[in-house]
Protein backbone atom coordinates (compact mmCIF):
# COMPACT_ATOMS: atom_id res chain seq x y z
CA UNK A 1 0.00 0.00 0.00
CA UNK A 2 0.94 3.19 -0.83
CA UNK A 3 0.79 6.08 2.07
CA UNK A 4 -0.06 9.76 0.67
CA UNK A 5 1.61 12.65 2.78
CA UNK A 6 -0.29 15.92 2.61
CA UNK A 7 0.52 19.00 4.04
CA UNK A 8 -3.24 20.99 4.04
CA UNK A 9 -2.10 24.22 6.06
CA UNK A 10 -5.37 26.04 7.69
CA UNK A 11 -7.77 24.21 5.32
CA UNK A 12 -8.23 27.06 3.61
CA UNK A 13 -5.93 26.78 0.03
CA UNK A 14 -7.88 23.86 -1.42
CA UNK A 15 -5.39 21.14 -0.66
CA UNK A 16 -7.45 19.42 2.13
CA UNK A 17 -10.52 19.88 -0.01
CA UNK A 18 -8.60 18.35 -3.06
CA UNK A 19 -7.81 15.12 -1.42
CA UNK A 20 -11.32 15.05 0.60
CA UNK A 21 -13.43 15.29 -2.17
CA UNK A 22 -11.37 12.73 -4.08
CA UNK A 23 -12.26 10.66 -0.82
CA UNK A 24 -16.27 11.91 -0.55
CA UNK A 25 -17.36 8.86 -2.56
CA UNK A 26 -16.23 6.16 0.19
CA UNK A 27 -16.40 8.34 2.95
CA UNK A 28 -19.87 9.47 2.76
CA UNK A 29 -21.10 5.95 3.77
CA UNK A 30 -19.89 6.57 7.10
CA UNK A 31 -22.68 8.44 8.08
CA UNK A 32 -25.43 7.01 9.33
CA UNK A 33 -28.65 7.53 8.39
CA UNK A 34 -30.11 9.92 11.33
CA UNK A 35 -27.00 12.30 10.14
CA UNK A 36 -28.76 12.64 6.94
CA UNK A 37 -31.82 13.82 8.36
CA UNK A 38 -32.02 17.17 9.40
CA UNK A 39 -32.76 16.52 13.10
CA UNK A 40 -29.42 14.63 13.23
CA UNK A 41 -27.89 16.85 11.39
CA UNK A 42 -28.92 19.81 13.72
CA UNK A 43 -28.24 17.23 16.93
CA UNK A 44 -24.77 16.49 15.30
CA UNK A 45 -24.11 20.45 15.51
CA UNK A 46 -24.88 21.42 18.62
CA UNK A 47 -22.95 18.38 20.40
CA UNK A 48 -19.95 19.87 18.23
CA UNK A 49 -20.06 23.47 19.26
CA UNK A 50 -21.37 22.58 23.26
CA UNK A 51 -17.65 19.86 23.15
CA UNK A 52 -15.34 21.17 20.91
CA UNK A 53 -16.23 24.47 20.63
CA UNK A 54 -12.35 25.98 19.32
CA UNK A 55 -12.68 23.53 16.04
CA UNK A 56 -16.42 25.43 15.43
CA UNK A 57 -14.86 27.29 13.07
CA UNK A 58 -12.52 25.05 11.90
CA UNK A 59 -15.48 22.58 10.75
CA UNK A 60 -17.02 25.59 8.94
CA UNK A 61 -14.30 26.29 7.21
CA UNK A 62 -13.62 22.56 6.11
CA UNK A 63 -17.44 22.17 5.52
CA UNK A 64 -17.50 25.55 2.81
CA UNK A 65 -14.19 23.96 0.97
CA UNK A 66 -15.56 20.33 1.15
CA UNK A 67 -18.70 21.85 -0.47
CA UNK A 68 -20.73 17.96 -0.43
CA UNK A 69 -24.37 17.34 0.73
CA UNK A 70 -24.22 16.31 4.64
CA UNK A 71 -20.64 17.15 4.66
CA UNK A 72 -20.50 19.35 7.59
CA UNK A 73 -22.50 16.56 9.34
CA UNK A 74 -20.11 14.12 8.49
CA UNK A 75 -17.20 16.58 9.64
CA UNK A 76 -18.48 16.32 13.38
CA UNK A 77 -17.81 12.91 14.05
CA UNK A 78 -20.77 12.80 15.55
CA UNK A 79 -23.42 10.92 13.09
CA UNK A 80 -20.78 8.17 12.21
CA UNK A 81 -21.54 4.45 11.58
CA UNK A 82 -19.64 2.49 14.27
CA UNK A 83 -16.42 0.26 13.19
CA UNK A 84 -13.54 -1.36 14.99
CA UNK A 85 -10.20 -3.08 14.18
CA UNK A 86 -7.37 -4.97 15.98
CA UNK A 87 -4.37 -2.74 17.50
CA UNK A 88 -2.25 -3.07 19.44
CA UNK A 89 0.22 -0.22 20.92
CA UNK A 90 2.81 0.86 24.19
CA UNK A 91 3.47 4.18 25.28
CA UNK A 92 6.75 5.34 27.48
CA UNK A 93 8.11 8.97 28.30
CA UNK A 94 8.42 10.38 25.11
CA UNK A 95 7.74 7.26 22.77
CA UNK A 96 4.50 6.01 21.33
CA UNK A 97 4.72 2.53 19.30
CA UNK A 98 1.95 1.22 17.56
CA UNK A 99 0.46 -1.52 15.26
CA UNK A 100 -2.86 -0.43 13.48
CA UNK A 101 -4.12 -3.44 11.93
CA UNK A 102 -6.35 -1.69 9.50
CA UNK A 103 -7.25 -3.58 6.34
CA UNK A 104 -5.64 -1.57 3.51
CA UNK A 105 -8.67 -1.59 1.55
CA UNK A 106 -10.67 0.13 4.45
CA UNK A 107 -7.64 2.56 4.97
CA UNK A 108 -7.46 6.44 4.24
CA UNK A 109 -3.66 5.68 3.69
CA UNK A 110 -2.72 9.72 4.55
CA UNK A 111 -0.04 11.19 6.51
CA UNK A 112 -1.40 14.93 6.77
CA UNK A 113 0.65 17.94 8.25
CA UNK A 114 -2.18 20.76 9.25
CA UNK A 115 -2.50 23.99 11.39
CA UNK A 116 -5.83 24.38 11.63
CA UNK A 117 -5.18 25.63 15.79
CA UNK A 118 -1.81 24.73 15.81
CA UNK A 119 1.01 22.23 14.19
CA UNK A 120 -0.47 18.65 14.22
CA UNK A 121 0.88 16.05 11.80
CA UNK A 122 -0.76 12.38 12.47
CA UNK A 123 -1.96 9.44 10.18
CA UNK A 124 -5.92 10.83 8.89
CA UNK A 125 -8.73 8.90 8.70
CA UNK A 126 -12.41 10.21 7.59
CA UNK A 127 -11.41 13.28 6.34
CA UNK A 128 -10.03 14.97 8.79
CA UNK A 129 -10.11 12.52 12.47
CA UNK A 130 -6.86 10.80 12.93
CA UNK A 131 -6.23 7.06 14.33
CA UNK A 132 -2.90 8.67 15.60
CA UNK A 133 -0.39 11.98 15.49
CA UNK A 134 1.46 14.67 17.61
CA UNK A 135 1.23 18.29 18.07
CA UNK A 136 4.08 20.74 18.27
CA UNK A 137 3.99 20.64 22.22
CA UNK A 138 5.71 16.85 21.59
CA UNK A 139 1.99 15.14 22.95
CA UNK A 140 1.17 12.22 20.88
CA UNK A 141 -1.95 10.15 20.91
CA UNK A 142 -3.45 7.13 19.39
CA UNK A 143 -6.32 4.76 20.02
CA UNK A 144 -7.40 1.03 19.97
CA UNK A 145 -10.98 -0.51 20.03
CA UNK A 146 -12.26 -1.12 23.91
CA UNK A 147 -13.72 -4.81 22.29
CA UNK A 148 -17.31 -4.09 23.79
CA UNK A 149 -19.82 -4.25 21.03
CA UNK A 150 -21.83 -1.23 22.61
CA UNK A 151 -22.68 2.23 20.81
CA UNK A 152 -24.36 5.35 22.24
CA UNK A 153 -24.38 8.92 21.56
CA UNK A 154 -21.12 10.99 21.09
CA UNK A 155 -17.85 11.58 18.50
CA UNK A 156 -15.82 9.09 16.85
CA UNK A 157 -13.12 8.63 19.03
CA UNK A 158 -11.16 9.92 15.13
CA UNK A 159 -11.96 13.66 15.65
CA UNK A 160 -11.47 13.55 19.36
CA UNK A 161 -7.96 12.57 19.02
CA UNK A 162 -7.86 16.02 16.25
CA UNK A 163 -9.72 17.81 19.37
CA UNK A 164 -6.65 16.81 21.83
CA UNK A 165 -4.43 17.51 19.28
CA UNK A 166 -5.05 20.71 18.95
CA UNK A 167 -6.11 21.92 22.09
CA UNK A 168 -3.60 20.37 24.76
CA UNK A 169 -0.12 20.48 25.65
CA UNK A 170 0.12 17.61 27.80
CA UNK A 171 -1.15 14.22 29.13
CA UNK A 172 -2.78 15.72 32.23
CA UNK A 173 -4.29 18.31 30.27
CA UNK A 174 -5.47 15.54 27.45
CA UNK A 175 -7.07 13.42 30.12
CA UNK A 176 -8.94 16.29 31.71
CA UNK A 177 -10.71 17.02 28.42
CA UNK A 178 -11.10 13.60 27.59
CA UNK A 179 -13.14 13.08 30.87
CA UNK A 180 -15.83 15.12 29.44
CA UNK A 181 -16.70 14.42 25.77
CA UNK A 182 -19.01 12.14 24.96
CA UNK A 183 -17.58 8.96 23.15
CA UNK A 184 -20.02 6.92 20.84
CA UNK A 185 -18.33 3.57 21.25
CA UNK A 186 -15.90 1.76 23.99
CA UNK A 187 -12.04 2.89 22.65
CA UNK A 188 -8.37 2.93 24.38
CA UNK A 189 -6.54 6.01 24.43
CA UNK A 190 -2.96 5.64 24.36
CA UNK A 191 -1.48 9.64 25.51
CA UNK A 192 2.45 10.28 25.63
CA UNK A 193 4.55 13.41 26.37
CA UNK A 194 8.15 13.95 27.37
CA UNK A 195 7.54 13.16 30.69
CA UNK A 196 4.00 10.48 31.34
CA UNK A 197 2.71 7.85 29.29
CA UNK A 198 -0.92 6.66 30.38
CA UNK A 199 -3.71 4.73 28.34
CA UNK A 200 -7.41 5.64 29.59
CA UNK A 201 -9.99 3.54 28.74
CA UNK A 202 -13.47 5.34 27.42
CA UNK A 203 -16.94 4.63 25.95
CA UNK A 204 -20.66 5.70 26.19
CA UNK A 205 -21.41 3.17 28.91
CA UNK A 206 -18.45 4.12 31.47
CA UNK A 207 -16.42 6.89 32.56
CA UNK A 208 -12.81 7.61 31.88
CA UNK A 209 -10.88 4.94 33.66
CA UNK A 210 -7.06 4.82 33.84
CA UNK A 211 -5.67 1.84 33.00
CA UNK A 212 -2.51 0.17 34.81
CA UNK A 213 -0.06 0.56 32.50
CA UNK A 214 0.10 2.63 29.24
CA UNK A 215 -0.41 0.08 26.76
CA UNK A 216 -3.55 -1.42 25.24
CA UNK A 217 -4.85 -4.19 22.62
CA UNK A 218 -8.50 -4.29 22.00
CA UNK A 219 -10.17 -4.49 25.22
CA UNK A 220 -10.70 -3.20 28.40
CA UNK A 221 -10.64 -3.46 32.18
CA UNK A 222 -12.92 -7.27 31.37
CA UNK A 223 -11.53 -9.87 28.90
CA UNK A 224 -13.44 -10.23 26.27
CA UNK A 225 -15.58 -13.65 25.21
CA UNK A 226 -13.45 -16.74 24.49
CA UNK A 227 -15.02 -16.59 20.98
CA UNK A 228 -13.49 -13.02 20.52
CA UNK A 229 -10.47 -13.83 22.14
CA UNK A 230 -10.16 -15.98 19.38
CA UNK A 231 -10.78 -13.86 16.65
CA UNK A 232 -9.14 -10.64 18.08
CA UNK A 233 -5.66 -12.46 20.40
CA UNK A 234 -6.03 -9.47 22.31
CA UNK A 235 -5.32 -11.20 25.67
CA UNK A 236 -2.80 -12.41 24.00
CA UNK A 237 -1.66 -9.27 22.30
CA UNK A 238 -1.31 -7.44 25.68
CA UNK A 239 0.72 -9.81 26.97
CA UNK A 240 3.49 -9.78 24.66
CA UNK A 241 3.71 -6.17 23.95
CA UNK A 242 3.65 -6.30 27.96
CA UNK A 243 7.10 -8.26 27.56
CA UNK A 244 8.52 -6.88 24.60
CA UNK A 245 7.95 -3.05 25.34
CA UNK A 246 8.68 -0.50 23.11
CA UNK A 247 10.92 -2.38 20.81
CA UNK A 248 9.64 -2.10 17.39
CA UNK A 249 11.21 -5.56 16.13
CA UNK A 250 8.67 -7.20 18.01
CA UNK A 251 5.59 -5.72 16.54
CA UNK A 252 7.03 -7.15 13.26
CA UNK A 253 6.07 -11.08 14.12
CA UNK A 254 3.19 -12.31 15.67
CA UNK A 255 1.22 -12.19 17.96
CA UNK A 256 1.05 -8.04 17.57
CA UNK A 257 1.67 -8.80 13.70
CA UNK A 258 -2.15 -8.90 13.56
CA UNK A 259 -4.51 -8.22 10.75
CA UNK A 260 -8.05 -7.83 11.86
CA UNK A 261 -10.40 -6.17 9.15
CA UNK A 262 -12.28 -3.23 10.38
CA UNK A 263 -16.55 -3.59 9.69
CA UNK A 264 -19.17 -1.55 11.15
CA UNK A 265 -21.89 -4.36 10.86
CA UNK A 266 -20.73 -6.03 14.75
CA UNK A 267 -23.16 -3.58 15.98
CA UNK A 268 -27.01 -4.51 16.07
Amino acid sequence: MTFSAIRVGDGGDGQWAAHAQALWPVAQGWLTEEGRSPQGADRARRLFESHMPELVPVLDRLGRQLDRPAGETLLTHAALRPFFSGCTQIGGAGTLLRNYDFNPDECEGAIVSSHFLRPVIGTQEALWGLLDGMNDAGLAVSLTFGGRFVHGPGFSILIVLRYLLETCDTVGEAIGRLRSLPIAIPQNVTLVDSQRAVTVFVGPDMPLTVAADACAANHQHLPVPEEQERFSRTGERLSAVRAAGTDAAAMLKPPLYHWMSCTPTAWS
